[in-house]
């Protein structure tokens, strides 16, 4: 399965942020490990986020990435809620697809 990878990001702080995303790349590693295939909406909108204009709307485009980016899964694992989070979990259940709240819940391929 494509399975997306989803908690909080957005923080006060870019030390709190960075440790967030960090959060979420080791759950995707876990998921590699079971055999399936990770995304990350959130690392596939910051490199474009970074190169647009100051006055664009941050979390807005990091949401509209990330939500495409999601969409084309099968399943999404929830790390942690958060409002761009919980976003993600509404997409992928208003698709009749799981949403997995912990590792041990996915399927190992066999």
């Amino acid at each position: 399965m494509l399975i997306a990878v989803a908690g909080p990001y957005s923080a006060p702080t870019a030390e709190v942020r960075e440790k967030n995303l960090l959060a979420m790349n080791q759950a995707a590693a876990a998921v590699f490990e079971r055999g399936h295939i990770p995304l990350i909406g959130v690392n596939a909108a910051l490199p474009v986020v970074a190169c647009l204009p100051e006055e664009t709307d941050r979390y807005e485009a990091i949401m509209a990435i990330s939500l495409a980016v999601v969409g084309g899964c099968d399943a999404l694992l929830l790390i942690g809620e958060s409002p761009g989070a919980n976003r993600e979990r509404d997409l992928i259940r208003a698709k009749g697809l799981p949403v997995f709240t912990a590792i041990e819940q996915i399927p190992p391929v066999q």
